[in-house]
C-alpha cells in the first residue's frame, strides 16, 4: 500500500491534477471515479497506471480486477491519501493516469466544432459531452480556450475524451483545416436564425465563451454568424446549452435530408 506523499505516482497525479505545463510534459492525464475510468477501459485508453483505496465499492473493484489482468498496473492508497489526491468533494476511490493522445480526426470531416475563448471548465467539458452525443467529428481548440484535459473538463466530458478528437491548434492551423468547410459563427447579433441556415453541408461550428463571446480572429473566419431565436424573456444561454441547440440543429437538418 502506497502511503507517502513523496511516492513518485502520487507526486505525478499531483503535477497532472495541476497546469497544463505538467500535462503536455508527461503526455497525460487523470481520470477519476468509478464511471470514467470504465469509459477509458471500454474505449480501449491507454492507462499507464491506476489507484484506488478501500473504499472502492464492488464496481470499481471489478474495474481493478480487469486492468491488472490487462497489465495495469495498479496500487492500493490510504483513503487520506487518496481524498488529497481527489478533485471532487466526494472521493470514489479511483483514479487512473492515461496517455495523452488525441484520438486522430477524419481526413475530410463534415462537422467540427471549434469552442472559442471558453475559460469555464465545466462549460467546455459539458460542450463536449454534447459534441460527442451530436455526432461531431472532430473538435478545435483555439489557443484561448481553456485545457480541454484538466480534472474538471475531462469529469464534465463523462467520456467524450475518449471518444472525440480533441486538437489544440493554433488559429492558421485551423484556418487550414476548414478550408472548404462553411464555417457558422453563433452569436446573439448573428443575421441568420439558426433555424433558417443551411446545416446540411459540410460546417464548422464556432461557440464562444461565456464572458467575451467569440474572438477577432473567430469572427474573421466565420462565413455566417448564426443567432437562437429566444422567445421568451432570457437574456441569453449559457455557452454549453447554446452550442447543444446548434449542434443538434445541425442533427436534425441532416436527419430530415435523409
Amino acid at each position: 500500500m502506497i502511503t507517502s506523499s513523496h511516492n513518485p505516482k502520487i507526486q505525478l497525479v499531483r503535477a497532472l491534477l495541476g497546469r497544463p505545463k505538467e500535462r503536455h510534459a508527461a503526455n497525460a492525464f487523470v481520470a477519476e471515479g468509478v464511471r470514467l475510468v470504465e469509459e477509458a477501459i471500454r474505449a480501449d485508453m491507454s492507462i499507464r497506471f491506476a489507484l484506488y483505496d478501500e473504499t472502492l465499492s464492488e464496481r470499481g473493484r471489478s474495474q481493478v480486477e480487469g486492468l491488472k489482468s490487462r497489465g495495469v498496473e495498479c496500487d492500493e492508497v490510504s483513503p487520506n491519501l487518496m481524498k488529497s489526491l481527489s478533485d471532487t468533494e466526494s472521493s470514489q476511490g479511483l483514479i487512473a493516469v492515461l496517455n495523452l493522445s488525441p484520438i486522430p480526426y477524419p481526413l475530410s470531416p463534415d462537422f467540427i466544432l471549434i469552442p472559442d475563448q471558453m475559460r469555464d471548465p465545466g462549460n467546455l467539458g459539458t460542450l463536449l459531452r454534447t459534441a460527442a452525443a451530436a455526432g461531431v467529428q472532430a473538435v478545435f481548440l483555439p489557443p484561448e480556450t481553456t485545457d480541454a484535459f484538466a480534472p474538471k473538463v475531462v469529469r464534465a466530458g463523462m467520456g467524450a475524451h475518449f471518444r472525440l478528437p480533441i486538437h489544440s491548434l493554433t488559429w492558421d492551423e485551423i484556418r487550414a483545416r476548414t478550408r472548404g468547410l462553411t464555417v457558422y459563427l453563433g452569436e446573439m447579433e448573428g443575421t441568420v436564425s439558426c433555424w433558417q441556415a443551411d446545416f446540411r453541408t459540410p460546417l464548422a461550428l464556432i461557440v464562444g465563451g461565456e464572458a467575451e463571446g467569440a474572438s477577432e480572429r473567430a469572427r474573421e473566419l466565420a462565413d455566417f454568424r448564426v443567432s437562437i431565436p429566444m422567445p421568451g424573456r432570457a437574456e441569453s444561454l449559457n455557452a454549453a446549452a447554446a452550442g447543444a441547440v446548434l449542434m443538434f440543429e445541425v442533427v436534425r437538418q441532416r436527419t430530415r435530408q435523409v
